[in-house]
């Protein structure tokens, strides 16, 4: 291995979660010019016309037209070609799920987070919480919605004799930063809630609401960092508490209970495991005042901004965000 690897970073990408990758992006591309890692930026969705200039990779409006074709192009092409190792910044879907993955496996690529089936099977939330419950990693029940044509009355009802009825979380099944999630009140809203998960997946997801705390779990290299705490200043931890500073707080440790903390550390490693996760992740939780752990999700490619969960967990336990970044690469290589 190179003393210094050539780093390919990806960034930006086709997803909803384009401009959250762009702010990770930012964050992964000081990193690594601190450790002096040689880097080359491609943003895929930009194809073979990739911008010259670094800024234009982290501009709100893009540089050119953006597409999943130009993706194809951009793996496929001699950008990558004298590189190491490709660290990925992409999140969502086409860049979480396995798509991306699958193109880089194909080159013989090594990369940062899971692989092919891992990604694919965090992302889709469904089957992702069928395994959960096999493992024995408790999840709040659910079910899905595929029919755009669907009777509101009806789902409420499904909600009250499937779920334990209302509030309940509507959601979709294949995004991530909690894009197009909607706290659902009562069946007046059950429509809206579906309309606006279906706008990003063919599926919404109709969950449980578990009142009580926002808690998750980093994974670095198999092992569980200290629990932290998210206390949204709206009382739901949706896209604008997470992304806006200022809108939540960070405990971290978690002010609970040792033998919950120990409790939810090991449950994410069963999380982390149960779905073949490699590399990192971070693994979300709700906490009820029974002291009761439910596994909402893994996230393969969890964000890294100033405001980002896992690079605070780190910190925590005295590893800084470069240490981080250093350490996720060099386990990928």
């Amino acid at each position: 291995m190179k003393l210094k690897p050539k780093v390919a970073l990806l960034v930006g990408g086709t997803s909803p979660e384009r401009e959250v990758s762009k702010m990770s992006g930012k964050g992964v591309l000081g990193a690594l010019k601190t450790l002096q890692y040689p880097t080359v930026i491609i943003d895929p969705a930009y194809g073979l016309n990739q911008p010259k200039d670094e800024e234009k990779f982290f501009l709100e409006k893009n540089f050119a037209e953006i597409s999943n074709r130009n993706c194809i192009d951009a793996i496929n092409s001699n950008l990558l070609d004298d590189v190491d190792i490709v660290f990925s910044a992409l999140h969502g879907k086409w860049a979480e799920d396995g798509t991306i993955q699958s193109l880089l496996e194909l080159r013989g690529l090594k990369y940062t987070g899971s692989k092919v089936l891992a990604s694919a099977l965090a992302m889709e939330k469904e089957m992702s919480k069928v395994i959960f419950k096999q493992a024995g990693v408790q999840t709040p029940e659910w079910f899905t919605v595929k029919n755009r044509n669907f009777e509101q009355i009806l789902i409420a009802d499904q909600i009250n004799q499937e779920i334990g009825g209302f509030p309940c979380i509507i959601k979709p099944n294949d995004q991530g930063s909690t894009v197009g999630l909607k706290f659902v009140k009562d069946g007046s809203e059950v429509e809206e809630g579906i309309a606006i998960a279906q706008q990003y997946s063919s599926k919404a997801l109709v969950e449980k609401y578990i009142p009580g705390r926002e808690i998750t779990v980093a994974i670095l290299n198999n092992e569980a960092l200290p629990v932290l705490e998210i206390v949204p200043k709206s009382g739901l931890y949706d896209y604008k508490s997470k992304y806006t500073s200022g809108m939540s707080e960070y405990i971290v440790p978690a002010k609970i209970p040792e033998e919950i903390a120990k409790k939810a550390q090991q449950q994410a490693l069963v999380a982390f495991h149960s779905l073949g996760c490699a590399g990192y992740a971070r693994v979300d939780f709700r906490l009820n005042n029974k002291g009761e752990l439910y596994c909402l999700e893994v996230n393969t490619l969890p964000g890294m901004t100033s405001l980002s969960l896992v690079p605070k967990a780190a910190k925590a336990v005295g590893i800084s965000f470069e240490e981080l970044i250093k350490r996720i690469t060099q386990q990928a290589l």
